[in-house]
């Protein structure tokens, strides 16, 4: 069975189903492998448009597999620092994507499941949604950049009460609170999340990459930071046909072709 289900659609959405429903998604070594293989390829692909990434059946990813964990108890702590730093960045490499990312958290999201889903540019999550990071009643330090992305989505006082209570906060409340964009009912999470995702693959892909460049990190570090990145990447944007396509589009009363492509 393919733990992980690639569905490429033709207006360059790109749908990934972490597919172990019989143990909740969870990140086992198969799908960390299949994983590592196709965010390689997806980020080779110039068709690719807008990623989408969602759970096989009642839940969204309820982290690292236990098992999985459990056998490292037999190697020394260098050892295990090399195969969980290799781990946490082969599952955050979508952060590295140039393209805009979406997870539609369709159910639990737990511990590394959890911050896996933050480390996409968009978020949603059902109303009921259940999102944990109960790392410390597992007897382990947080992992999966969770110290960094949690404070970064939801501030540091959230994360506080998260990381040391282990709290669960449901979908609806998650939204409230900032820790995910959006929250839906569960039965129409999914439609929403590509419908999103279809705005955003329709948008000029040049501007869009520059655009989440941007944005990487929460922003820039101040105002003129902002005014030197865009001034040179507005002038890129300019010197694609993207700008004079939108222009006659929008002369024409049509919706605009935009071309994956740097050439003017």
């Amino acid at each position: 069975m393919d733990e992980l289900l690639v569905d490429r659609r033709d207006d360059g959405i790109v749908v990934l189903t972490l597919n172990r429903p019989d143990r909740r998604n969870s990140m086992t070594d198969g799908m960390t492998g299949q994983w590592r293989r196709t965010v390689a390829g997806l980020r080779r692909d110039e068709g690719v448009r807008c990623v989408v990434v969602t759970g096989a059946g009642s839940a969204f990813c309820s982290g690292g597999d236990l098992s999985w964990l459990a056998e490292r108890g037999a190697e020394d702590v260098p050892a295990l620092r090399d195969r969980m730093l290799e781990f946490y960045r082969t599952w955050l490499s979508i952060a590295d994507l140039e393209v805009p990312t979406i997870a539609a958290v369709n159910g639990a999201a737990i511990g590394a499941g959890l911050c896996f889903a933050l480390a996409c540019d968009l978020v949603y999550a059902a109303e009921d949604a259940e999102l944990a990071v109960p790392f410390t009643s597992l007897g382990l330090h947080p992992g999966m950049a969770a110290t960094y992305l949690l404070p970064r989505a939801a501030g540091i006082g959230a994360a506080r009460e998260m990381l040391l209570t282990g709290r669960t906060v449901p979908g609806a409340e998650a939204a409230a609170m900032g820790l995910v964009t959006r929250a839906f009912p569960r039965d129409v999470l999914l439609a929403e999340a590509l419908r999103i995702a279809a705005m955003t693959a329709a948008n000029a892909p040049v501007a869009t990459r520059l655009t989440k460049a941007a944005l990487a990190g929460g922003g820039h570090a101040d105002l003129h930071a902002a005014l030197r990145w865009e001034s040179l990447a507005q002038p890129v944007t300019m010197a694609t046909g993207d700008m004079l396509e939108a222009l006659n589009a929008r002369r024409e009363g049509r919706s605009p072709r935009f071309r994956n492509s740097w050439d003017g």
